[in-house]
């Protein structure tokens, strides 16, 4: 289970303590405590996660993450990204991860999304269990309220942590814990139950929704998962067009539009001309995603990183090679296949990206083409053209990626060959 050390993690962990006569024997309890070193009160924190359980006799593990927000990240995401990540490291397959987020925060989760302006997915709040790394997480504590924590807290006369951040306004969720929900909870006492419920409402409506889009994703789904049909998506009404935009990036799982860049792949790519290459992106290069569209077909993908088609690189095609901005590239021996071995003795081989007027005889074909026209019959999308490696032997261009081995240097049947990938 996730460990903090506070009032709320401190009750589960005595809980599942207790829990332990009733549980198979093969299956085991364990702590984990993150360090996030942003206070100067983490090694006490950790300390004592570390002492408390001891006590209960229960194994913990602490782990020290960077929870430095990046430039326009919040702090909160930061650390919980960072805390996140380094716990899904640990989760195997059948393992549970146990956190103990209870009916307050569920409370508090969906004001928060609704004030962001959240559609029925953000106002689902926190599910009770979704996957997570090879395994689960799970939200036990869902239905209880914080008061019933404290008595229970108060009852085993437990100890714990207190944050001090957690009492600055500053934070969005402590405001509304500390400010807006005691002034409803004055009028509306079961207030915390009754958005629970809403959230539990909103969960099953986008999960409806999920379902529909499924339904309408089908036909229209392209030669790859990436890929959707135009066409199909445009025999849809608008408002189940960004249904299924929504659900495919969520499927991909990749960064899930806003409304507003919804609405500009509705409006620039999906209605753009047929001969339009339009894209729209959003996020930054690393968490960020962009829609393309190429003829017929929409395509999702994480945001393309900057790229430098004018490199030219040396190449020892026993060892992989790593561009940045592009990936890596390796070479297999084969037989009958690919670059003939025998021409690589001696020779210098180097990647180089395309600068327009390059030709290539592909093998078996009876004519040299320029690398544009066979880009276009093979359907290659233009984004992909000035990434694909072009293989050099000397100064003549021998293959182009693992699309195209030019006719002089391809390997003839059973003659050692490379082939790349």
């Amino acid at each position: 289970m996730g460990y903090s050390g506070g009032r709320d993690s401190s009750v589960l962990l005595h809980a599942l303590a207790g829990l332990r006569v009733h549980l198979p024997g093969d299956l085991e309890i364990r702590a984990v405590h993150v360090d996030h070193g942003l206070s100067a009160h983490a090694g006490a924190w950790s300390q004592h996660c570390a002492a408390m359980c001891s006590a209960l006799s229960l194994p913990c593990q602490v782990l020290r993450v960077n929870a430095k927000p990046q430039s326009g990240e919040s702090p909160e995401a930061a650390a919980r990204a960072a805390r996140y990540q380094a716990i899904t490291a640990l989760i195997e397959a059948g393992d549970v991860l146990l956190t103990a987020h209870h009916q307050d925060d569920q409370a508090e989760t969906l004001l928060l999304q609704l004030l962001r302006g959240a559609g029925p997915h953000g106002l689902a709040a926190m599910p009770v269990y979704i996957p997570f790394g090879a395994g689960w997480l799970a939200r036990p504590l869902l239905d209880v309220t914080a008061a019933e924590l404290a008595s229970y807290a108060d009852q085993h006369q437990l100890s714990w942590v207190e944050d001090p951040s957690n009492v600055d306004t500053g934070f969005e969720r402590n405001y509304l814990r500390h400010e807006v929900m005691p002034h409803l909870k004055r009028q509306w006492p079961v207030v915390s139950r009754t958005l629970s419920r809403a959230a539990a409402h909103a969960a099953e409506a986008a999960s409806l929704l999920d379902t529909l889009a499924d339904s309408d994703m089908q036909p229209m789904q392209g030669p790859t998962q990436d890929t959707l049909s135009v066409s199909g998506l445009l025999k849809l009404d608008e408002a189940r067009q960004r249904n299924v935009l929504r659900r495919w990036f969520k499927r991909l799982n990749l960064s899930v539009p806003t409304t507003i860049h919804l609405q500009h792949i509705q409006h620039d790519i999906l209605n753009a001309a047929a001969d339009s290459i339009p894209c729209v992106g959003w996020g930054s290069v690393n968490q960020g995603a962009e829609a393309r569209r190429y003829r017929d077909l929409i395509y999702a993908m994480p945001r393309l990183p900057a790229h430098n088609p004018h490199i030219t690189r040396t190449w020892d095609m026993r060892q992989p090679l790593t561009l940045a901005g592009v990936g890596t590239f390796t070479a297999t021996s084969t037989s009958g296949a690919g670059i003939k071995a025998s021409l690589l003795t001696g020779q210098s081989v180097s990647v180089r990206f395309r600068q327009g007027g390059e030709c290539c005889r592909p093998a078996g074909r009876g004519h040299t083409h320029e690398l544009r026209k066979l880009f276009q019959e093979r359907g290659v999308p233009p984004w992909q053209r000035d990434r694909l490696p072009l293989i050099y032997i000397g100064d003549e261009l021998a293959a182009v990626a693992n699309l195209w081995v030019c006719e002089s240097f391809q390997a003839a049947h059973n003659e050692p060959g490379m082939v790349v990938k």
